[in-house]
């Protein structure tokens, strides 16, 4: 089970200090999250750590900054480096995003051991390719390892559908093998269990290390059944590529995907479906090395962090349009009761009288069910009885 999270600021600094409690052999792998903004990387980080401590919504730019999530499983340590989705300048101006936004991708690919690159599969408009600034990320630091995991498969009703993603975001390659893509009908059999299988050409002896792929079939068939529409087989199957080198991709405005992927994994993060057949991946490419922080920690926010994150989470879910942006946070008091609870009362502060209106709701529903709401999560994150009071107020 993961710790929960300290509920004092001082707590948290002095785990933060402590000398990691590390074994004698540790390992450790740095793993850097990106996508396009609301392809679900915070819902994946948060499945990974086992507990809520970074804000998921379906609005855009929901994560502001970059942080830190730690997995500590027996002799290893993932660090999760979960970052604002990829966004252009132009994009950041259009939305007044802080600058921060625009960097902290950049800088967390930087310190990065692999980098998952993380697909939303249910959005029709941009599943196909991966964005410019996704790819200029890659093309940029072709020396890390990466991953392409395709999220939401659980939303694609035609399985078929995610061989075609496949290889149009791989460039038909993956692991410096080319992808083969067969199908076989049968139009007359009565069956309706249907399988997705990825098929690899090398001999498995070389791929035991990588056990938990997607080539494993009753995996597959239980997260990624086709349609039953018609029942079909089908595969990829890799040839060697020849000569096949991570560097030299300058004319990124022609390519769709990326062709130097390693592996390809399919999860519904929301609902945590194959999220564990990708971390135990992830733990068997940890490599030896000291750990870089106590067992005890799951995250390098602090606990007002996450409660601001959590609280406007559940704005910017019952807000229209920019107005969640507009709201500042101010926490006023922080504090244990007389149980053990944790008290906290936060100001909500908005520039507009019209906005003070939308966010209290008619009878005060929409400011009650944002504080209820997010009382649950805090206490799933510190495990104790949270009293959480918000008001709103106009800025004066």
């Amino acid at each position: 089970h993961p710790p929960p999270v300290a509920t004092s600021k001082e707590e948290q600094d002095r785990l933060l200090q402590h000398q990691p409690d590390q074994p004698k052999n540790p390992k450790v792998l740095r793993v850097a999250i990106i996508g396009a903004p609301n392809a679900g990387k915070s819902t994946l980080s948060n499945q990974l750590l086992g507990r809520k401590v970074f804000p998921v919504s379906k609005k855009v730019h929901t994560t502001r900054c970059k942080a830190r999530g730690v997995v500590t499983y027996e002799d290893t340590q993932l660090i999760i480096l979960d970052t604002p989705g990829l966004t252009s300048p132009l994009k950041a101006k259009r939305h007044k995003l802080n600058e921060s936004m625009l960097k902290d991708p950049w800088d967390s690919m930087k310190h990065a051991d692999i980098v998952l690159v993380l697909v939303d599969v249910s959005d029709h408009w941009t599943r196909n390719c991966l964005s410019q600034e996704v790819l200029k990320c890659l093309s940029e630091f072709p020396q890390i390892p990466s991953v392409l995991v395709l999220n939401k498969v659980d939303l694609v009703k035609k399985k078929f559908i995610l061989l075609e993603l496949i290889t149009d975001l791989t460039e038909g390659i993956v692991n410096g093998k080319k992808l083969r893509v067969g199908s076989d009908f049968k139009p007359n059999s009565r069956s309706s269990a249907k399988t997705l299988q990825i098929a690899q050409a090398s001999p498995p002896e070389n791929r035991a290390h990588e056990s938990h792929r997607l080539q494993e079939t009753d995996k597959v068939r239980e997260g990624c059944s086709l349609d039953s529409s018609s029942d079909m087989e089908s595969s990829l199957v890799t040839e060697e590529v020849q000569g096949l080198k991570p560097g030299g991709y300058r004319d990124l405005k022609n390519m769709k995907g990326w062709p130097c992927f390693r592996e390809i994994f399919m999860l519904a993060a929301l609902s945590g479906e194959e999220v564990d057949t990708l971390k135990r991946y992830l733990l068997m490419q940890a490599k030896p090395g000291p750990w870089e922080f106590h067992s005890g920690v799951l995250t390098s926010q602090s606990p007002q962090e996450i409660c601001d994150n959590i609280i406007r989470e559940k704005i910017l879910e019952y807000l229209p349009l920019e107005v969640p942006y507009s709201v500042h946070q101010v926490t006023e008091v922080w504090e244990e009761g007389p149980s053990g609870e944790l008290l906290i009362m936060q100001s909500l502060v908005v520039p507009r009288k019209s906005h003070m209106i939308m966010l209290i709701g008619r009878r005060g529903t929409v400011i009650s069910r944002i504080a209820q709401e997010a009382g649950q999560d805090l206490m799933n994150t510190f495990l104790c009885d949270i009293r959480l009071k918000l008001r709103v107020k106009v800025k004066s």
